[in-house]
């Protein structure tokens, strides 16, 4: 005879194996993803294309930031080898700042010798989903179909993940140096850029 002493453990050892399956299923998405953004980091896609897109970062008021100096650094690279003709530097203006970041950019790299008629600016993102929203515009205005797509390893995945979605046919070409180095700086970053990923997948599904 079942009692009911009997049914209540068999419901709760149930309960017991579902959590442990979901918490299972939770710790293989995370860590896959978390191995996903580890392992495109080193895809390098650099080829021929119309403009680079230099994802934004920090500047001060009067210069940029040591990770949006990498950046820039190698969106200058990149069309002195001749891969591109034109750049796009990214980025709004940041509270206490007088000029925005990519004006900031744009000074810094005319001081490495680009021409300015071949630097345009987007000055109105903060987060790097308005970064290539608006980059895309640009691209549009100037027709040009393809982009290189600069910014530290580690951000390359949801940087292309949100390149695709704002329509650009886009390319990968992370910095082969990074202010991001050590594990003590490389471990929150990743954690962050974990974390971002998988809440904008999230946000691509119920959107």
């Amino acid at each position: 005879m079942i009692t009911m002493k009997k049914i209540i453990s068999t419901y709760h050892n149930k309960k017991r194996r579902i959590l442990w399956l979901i918490f299972l299923i939770c710790f293989l998405y995370i860590t896959g993803t978390l191995i996903s953004i580890c392992t495109y980091s080193r895809m390098d896609e650099t080829c021929r294309s119309d403009v680079v897109i230099v994802l934004g970062a920090a500047t001060y008021p009067n210069d940029v930031s040591p990770v949006y100096r990498e950046r820039l650094n190698h969106g200058i690279d990149l069309y002195r080898q001749g891969y591109v003709e034109k750049m796009i530097v990214t980025g709004g203006t940041a509270e206490g700042n007088q000029h925005s970041d990519a004006y900031t950019a744009m000074q810094y790299v005319i001081s490495r010798g680009i021409p300015k008629e071949d630097v345009l600016m987007e000055e109105t993102s903060s987060i790097t989903q308005e970064n290539l929203e608006n980059a895309k515009e640009l691209m549009d205005q100037n027709d040009y179909r393809q982009a290189l797509i600069v910014s530290d390893p580690l951000h390359m995945k949801r940087a292309m993940l949100l390149a695709e979605d704002a329509g650009i046919q886009a390319f990968s070409s992370p910095t082969p140096t990074t202010m991001y180095h050590s594990l003590k700086t490389k471990i929150p970053f990743a954690a962050r850029e974990l974390f971002y990923y998988i809440g904008y997948q999230w946000y691509r599904i119920f959107r």
